[in-house]
């Protein structure tokens, strides 16, 4: 069941060290910082019990790198969020678009990745939010503007069914909803997630569809079980894309980048997204210079793999996302920040992140 994996994640330093032999440096991270952590049992059985640069345990094991913040901008999450402006919203509302907003649903996850964009209100909470979901929908109903509505976290899909039934339903209610998105890593780290329960509460054709996006970042995370819990999904009507982040020393060689987005399609997850890894504090030794997914989508899937493969890359700025494809929008670049121009016409600054 999944509740059980949740009751037992891995979350302490005896239970890591069941999966891995945990290194010195990886065991004072773990005891020295104030930092929230821990994966499901599934998830950290998929690390390499001796390679402390196995993909899969450096998105789960708190790393001492983690206090280095050259890059990170300062309370980033309110700058990204749009959160510190003169629009009245409460704080489970996100907004960068007219049209469509992130409603935040809840801070637990059943992963704690080390690169989360969300870090000061997940992982380190340091930032303290209020999710209230009534107060979240009563907002929603009175903007008829706001036609697609992404439920986010945390990992949403952590409610009950009937919690999750009852968010569905009252969105369905809203004559201006058109669209309702998860985000949630549960189909890569918690398949048992996908119940018979889960599916009754998602399937059927309705006037307001649901679509997932997952985050897959490395292909050792594709399993049967995932591929099962994938496959249950769609019977139920409801698509699923990937949204990965690019993680230094992760998937920023072209092998990998290729294997993850080919692999992807033989469990039915459609690419969509590929994130440069965001400023958020403490993730510096996560990121890479801004053009390297432009140059592993021009290297590993343009030309190499089918079309299918081939996600949209970008940055998720504080006006909206700005795709940086191989013929992205550069405007100008010095040695300390990037000047990028979104479909607006819009500029804002990213810092320059040398090799």
């Amino acid at each position: 069941m999944w509740q059980e994996q949740m009751r037992n994640q891995v979350n302490t330093l005896a239970s890591l060290k069941n999966y891995i032999n945990v290194t010195e440096q990886e065991e004072r991270a773990i005891t020295q910082m104030p930092t929230r952590w821990g994966t499901t049992p599934y998830f950290a059985a998929l690390m390499d019990r001796d390679d402390p640069n196995c993909p899969i345990r450096r998105q789960v094991v708190p790393s001492l790198m983690e206090q280095q913040n050259t890059y990170g901008v300062p309370n980033y999450l309110i700058w990204k969020e749009n959160r510190d402006t003169s629009e009245v919203r409460p704080d489970s509302i996100a907004r960068q678009y007219v049209d469509r907003v992130a409603f935040t649903v809840s801070d637990v996850c059943s992963i704690y990745c080390r690169h989360c964009f969300r870090k000061e209100l997940v992982v380190n909470q340091d930032l303290q939010l209020r999710f209230d979901v009534e107060e979240g929908l009563q907002w929603i109903g009175e903007h008829p503007e706001i036609r697609d509505v992404l439920i986010t976290g945390g990992d949403p899909f952590l409610f009950s069914d009937e919690k999750l039934d009852y968010l569905i339903r009252k969105l369905r209610e809203m004559p201006h909803v058109q669209m309702i998105r998860f985000g949630t890593r549960t189909p890569i780290v918690l398949p048992h997630r996908i119940t018979e329960g889960l599916k009754k509460v998602l399937a059927g054709h309705h006037r307001v569809p649901i679509w997932i996006n997952t985050q897959c970042n490395h292909p050792t995370e594709l399993t049967e079980k995932t591929a099962q819990a994938v496959y249950d999904l769609l019977t139920c009507g409801v698509n699923v894309g990937n949204q990965a982040v690019l993680l230094k020393g992760i998937n920023d060689d072209p092998a990998t980048f290729r294997e993850l987005h080919q692999k992807l399609l033989t469990v039915r997850i459609r690419p969509y997204y590929v994130f440069y890894c965001e400023p958020a504090p403490g993730i510096d030794h996560f990121r890479t210079p801004v053009e390297k997914g432009a140059e592993l989508i021009r290297d590993a899937i343009r030309g190499h793999t089918t079309g299918l493969a081939q996600p949209m890359y970008v940055i998720a700025t504080n006006i909206g996302k700005i795709p940086l494809m191989p013929d992205y929008s550069i405007q100008d670049k010095d040695e300390t920040a990037y000047t990028l121009r979104n479909y607006q016409g819009k500029t804002t600054q990213w810092p320059n992140i040398p090799e």
